[in-house]
């Protein structure tokens, strides 16, 4: 079986989520509530909607319920879990024969808002909310003097086997 041509950009997407998660393990309290200007909010604030979001955007796309999670409360390693279970889910969704052109409508529950997209500008949402947000994390946590996780698509690339690096002789 083929992979998906987007299987990286997901892994990669989980992957640099679940880094930056047990990088804030350490964080005390006030850290944790620490927030920038220009940033959403403090990081456990921030987290909470990166890996809610992120849930929810599977929700969208599949309509699988199990994906719906109330991040509002949550702690780290609640959020590390349905982060890993998000990847999981991904990899499941992506391994389909999709076609990128498939217009899904969203209704939101509580509003009636309504947006119709298709499923590769969803996909293309969700991978860029989770890059925005993990770099707003990292903006803080080097506020506080923290140095944050290497989560490039390089270092996914070079950890997981798939990008190889020769330096150049002297």
């Amino acid at each position: 079986m083929r992979r998906s041509l987007l299987e990286d950009a997901f892994s990669h997407h989980v992957w640099a989520t679940m880094r930056l998660i047990d990088a804030t393990l350490q964080l005390s309290p006030q850290q944790l509530d620490t927030a920038v200007p220009g940033t959403y909010g403090s990081v456990l604030e921030t987290m909470r909607h990166l890996v809610g979001s992120d849930s929810w955007y599977l929700f969208d796309i599949t309509g699988d319920r199990a994906r719906r999670i109330d991040e509002g409360k949550m702690d780290l390693l609640e959020l590390r879990a349905a982060m890993e279970a998000d990847g999981t889910a991904w990899s499941t969704f992506l391994a389909q024969d999709l076609d990128p052109d498939t217009v899904l409508k969203e209704v939101d529950e509580d509003d009636g808002f309504e947006r119709e997209a298709t499923i590769g500008i969803r996909l293309a949402q969700a991978l860029a909310h989770g890059t925005d947000h993990r770099s707003q994390i990292c903006t803080v946590l080097t506020t506080l003097g923290v140095e944050p996780p290497s989560i490039d698509v390089w270092d996914f690339g070079l950890e997981a086997g798939r990008v190889v690096e020769v330096p150049p002789r002297s």
